[in-house]
C-alpha cells in the first residue's frame, strides 16, 4: 500500500496545476481534496488489479490517479449543503467550507474532467488506443447516472425512506460500488492480454467488496469515533438514510460484511500469489477502523 501511494503522490505532482497557477483559488482547492491522508483504496485496487493480471506497475500509474481524482471530485460534491452537508472529511474542514460552495463545485468540475485527460494521455506510451478507449468508457460508466451519479441521485431520494436490503444494495452497487470495481477493471485491462473470463471474476470480486466497503462504512458511522474517521459520525442518522444497520441491525451487518468476503476470496481461487494483494485488501476492508 505504501508503494502505492508513493506512486500516488508522484502522479498528483504531475497531473495537478501548482496553486500558483492561474486560476490559483481553484486550483488550491482542487489540490487541498486531492493531496490529503485519504486511505486511496480505490487507486490501490488499480495496483492490486493489475497486478494480478500481469501488469507492470508504471502502467497503471495513469488509471490509479484518474480513479482518485473521480473519487476526489464526488467527496466534495458528496459534502456540499444541497447534498450531505458535511463540513469535515478526512480531518479537516470539507472543501466547500474551506473555499466556499461556488469554489468547491468548480473544483469537483474540474477534477473529473481532469481524470479523463489522464486517461486519454499516453506520454508514456503503454496502452493501445483501444485499451485507452476501453478505460474511459469503463470509467465514464462508473461515474455517470448508471453508476456512481445515479446511487447519489438514489440516496437522496430514499433519505427519510423504508427500504429493503435488495433496495440498498442496489443503491450502494451505485453509489459505492462501482467505482471500485471500475478501479479493479482498469488495473486488469492493463495486464499482458487481459482474458476476459479473468475481468469477470475480478469484476465479481469487487463487486463483493465494494458492498463490504459501504457495509463497514455505516458500522462505522453508528460506533466510529470522529477523531479516528476523520469525518463527523452519526450523520446516516441525523439525515435519516437507510443503511444496513438501521436495516438488519449491527450484527446482522458484520455478518453480511463477512460473507460478502467469503465470496470475494471464492472469486480469487483461480489466481496464484499475484492476487495476494486483493485478498489482503478485501481483508482489510472489513477490519478498518477508518
Amino acid at each position: 500500500m505504501a508503494e502505492c501511494h508513493e506512486r500516488l503522490e508522484h502522479s498528483f505532482e504531475r497531473w495537478l496545476p501548482p496553486a500558483t497557477t492561474h486560476p490559483a483559488t481553484l486550483h488550491e482547492a482542487m489540490r487541498y481534496t486531492v493531496m490529503d491522508n485519504g486511505k486511496r483504496i480505490r487507486p490501490t485496487l488499480v495496483y492490486a488489479g493489475g497486478k494480478a493480471a500481469g501488469a507492470l506497475p508504471q502502467t497503471l500509474d495513469r488509471p490509479a490517479c484518474a480513479v482518485e481524482l473521480i473519487h476526489a471530485y464526488s467527496l466534495i460534491h458528496d459534502d456540499l449543503p444541497a447534498m450531505d452537508d458535511d463540513d469535515l472529511r478526512r480531518g479537516k474542514p470539507s472543501c466547500h467550507r474551506a473555499f466556499g460552495e461556488a469554489t468547491a463545485i468548480l473544483a469537483g468540475d474540474a477534477l473529473q474532467s481532469l481524470a479523463f485527460q489522464v486517461l486519454a494521455s499516453d506520454t508514456d506510451n503503454t496502452a493501445s488506443e483501444a485499451t485507452r478507449l476501453r478505460m474511459m468508457k469503463t470509467l465514464a460508466l462508473a461515474a455517470g447516472s448508471r453508476g456512481m451519479a445515479g446511487g447519489q441521485a438514489i440516496d437522496l431520494a430514499a433519505t427519510g425512506q423504508q427500504l429493503n436490503i435488495a433496495e440498498l444494495e442496489d443503491m450502494h452497487i451505485h453509489k459505492t460500488g462501482a467505482l471500485i470495481r471500475a478501479s479493479v477493471v482498469l488495473g486488469a485491462l492493463c495486464g499482458s492480454g487481459p482474458v476476459e473470463v479473468d475481468i469477470e471474476k475480478l469484476d465479481h470480486y469487487a463487486k463483493c467488496i465494494g458492498l463490504a466497503f459501504q457495509i463497514r462504512d455505516d458500522i462505522l458511522d453508528v460506533e466510529g469515533e470522529t477523531a479516528t474517521l476523520g469525518k463527523n459520525t452519526g450523520v446516516d442518522q441525523r439525515l435519516d438514510k437507510p443503511t444496513y444497520p438501521s436495516l438488519i441491525g449491527l450484527q446482522a451487518a458484520r455478518q453480511r460484511a463477512a460473507e460478502l468476503h467469503t465470496e470475494a476470496m471464492e472469486s480469487l481461487s483461480g489466481f496464484d500469489a499475484s492476487a495476494d494483494p486483493l485478498r489482503w485488501i478485501s481483508s482489510y476492508i472489513i477490519e478498518r477502523e477508518r
